[in-house]
C-alpha cells in the first residue's frame, strides 16, 4: 500500500486477493489498477495445512507474475498477529507470509465486509428480489448470509464512500416464539450450551434443525447432507426437508430483520452465500417475508425494506477486487490489520 501525489492511497499491483471461508477458499490476481480479476482458484481448505501452502499451490506456482500485495477476506475476527479462522484449523500469520510469500503489503479484512463490499460494487442484474420496496439510494444496508457459518455486516455512506461494519452477528442468540418452535428448539444440539444463529442458519445448523424437527415427531433423520435436504425440501419429497426450510427460512427472516432494524437499512438488506442461491423458491414462499416484516411497531417501515439474494457466484471476490482498485471509494479501516515489509 502506497501514497500518491494527491494523497491517495493505493495498492502495489500485482494484488493477490481471496476469500477464504471455512470450507472453500477463493483466490484470484489483479494485474494492475486498470486490469480485470485473474482467472479464480478455488480450494478445500481441508486439502491443505494452512493458507501458505493454498497460496503457493493455488495461485503462485506458474503465476507469470508474483503478487506485491495480498488483501484477504478471512472468515474470522481479526486481532492480533495470528488470525484463527471461526470453521476451519487455519491459522494465519500475516508477518509470516510477508517474509515466505514474497510480499510487500498484506491486508486482512473479515469475510462478510468482503461481502458488504461487493453490495457497494455490484449491479443490481447481480440481485433477485425478494419482496420490499425500492431501495433508498446511499442509506444504510446489511449483508447476511448462511454458509459454513452464518455472517453478517453493514454497509453505510459516509465522507464521500461506502464504509463496511464488519461483525460477529452470526453469534447472536435464537430462541423460539412458536409452540412448533417451543418443541424443535428442545431437540437442537448446542455447540456452548445456547441456541446461537450458527446453530441454525448455517450448513451444519440446516443438518441440526432437520435432527431436531425429526426427532420432535418421535423419528429419526433419514438425510444427512445440507444439500440433500434442501434438495429434498425444494422438491417436496420428504416433509421433515419441507419443514426444516420453512423454519429455516423464517427464522432467517427474524434475523435478518432484525439487523435490518439496528441499522435502520432502508437501502436495503442483501441476503449472500451459495446457501440462499440455492434455496430463493423457499425464500418467496412467503414466510420469510412475513418473519422479517413482523417487527412491531416498525411493520410498516420493514415492508419497504427490500431483500434481494447476490447472484454472483464470487461476490466477495469481486468486492475485493473494487476495494483493491479504488481503495479510496471505500472506507476501510486497515490500523490493526494491514502488515508490510
Amino acid at each position: 500500500m502506497t501514497g500518491s501525489d494527491d494523497g491517495e492511497v493505493r495498492f502495489r499491483f500485482p494484488v493477490l486477493i481471496g476469500d477464504i471461508g471455512g470450507t472453500n477458499a477463493r483466490f484470484s490476481i489483479i494485474g494492475g489498477e486498470t486490469s480485470g480479476a485473474g482467472e479464480p482458484r478455488i480450494v478445500k481448505t481441508a486439502d491443505f495445512a494452512g493458507v501458505d501452502e493454498a497460496i503457493r499451490a493455488a495461485v503462485l506456482d506458474g503465476a507469470p507474475r508474483r503478487p506485491r500485495t495480498a488483501i484477504l477476506a478471512v472468515a474470522a475476527p481479526i486481532e492480533g498477529d495470528e488470525v484463527r479462522l471461526t470453521n476451519c484449523p487455519w491459522v494465519i500469520r500475516p508477518r509470516r507470509m510477508l517474509a515466505e510469500l514474497g510480499l510487500d503489503d498484506v491486508v486482512l479484512l473479515n469475510d462478510f465486509e468482503a461481502q458488504a463490499l461487493a453490495v457497494a460494487a455490484l449491479g443490481m442484474d447481480h440481485m433477485e428480489k425478494i419482496g420490499g420496496g425500492e431501495p433508498v439510494a446511499n442509506a444504510a444496508r446489511v449483508v447476511l448470509g448462511p454458509g459454513t457459518g452464518l455472517g453478517v455486516a453493514g454497509l453505510v455512506h459516509a465522507f464521500g464512500g461506502w464504509v463496511p461494519v464488519p461483525g460477529e452477528g452470526g453469534h447472536i442468540d435464537l430462541g423460539p416464539r412458536t409452540r412448533r418452535d417451543h418443541e424443535v428448539f428442545a431437540n437442537i444440539e448446542t455447540l456452548d450450551g445456547r441456541v446461537s444463529g450458527e446453530d441454525i442458519l448455517c450448513g451444519r445448523g440446516l443438518t441440526n434443525l432437520y435432527r431436531a424437527i425429526a426427532r420432535a415427531g418421535g423419528g429419526e433423520p433419514a438425510l444427512t447432507a445440507p444439500s440433500d435436504i434442501t434438495a429434498a425440501g425444494l422438491a417436496g419429497s420428504d416433509a421433515t426437508a419441507v419443514e426444516t426450510l420453512e423454519i429455516f427460512t423464517t427464522l432467517l427472516g427474524r434475523v435478518a430483520g432484525d439487523v435490518a432494524l439496528i441499522f435502520k437499512a432502508r437501502g436495503g438488506v442483501y441476503l449472500s452465500g451459495g446457501i440462499a442461491q440455492k434455496i430463493v423458491p423457499a425464500l418467496k414462499a412467503g414466510n420469510f417475508r412475513a418473519a422479517f416484516e413482523d417487527k412491531a411497531p416498525h411493520n410498516a417501515l420493514m415492508r419497504s425494506i427490500p431483500v434481494h439474494v447476490v447472484g454472483h457466484p464470487l461476490a466477495a471476490l469481486a468486492g475485493l477486487a473494487a476495494y483493491a482498485r479504488t481503495p479510496s471509494g471505500f472506507g476501510v479501516e486497515t490500523a490493526g490489520r494491514r502488515w508490510r515489509t
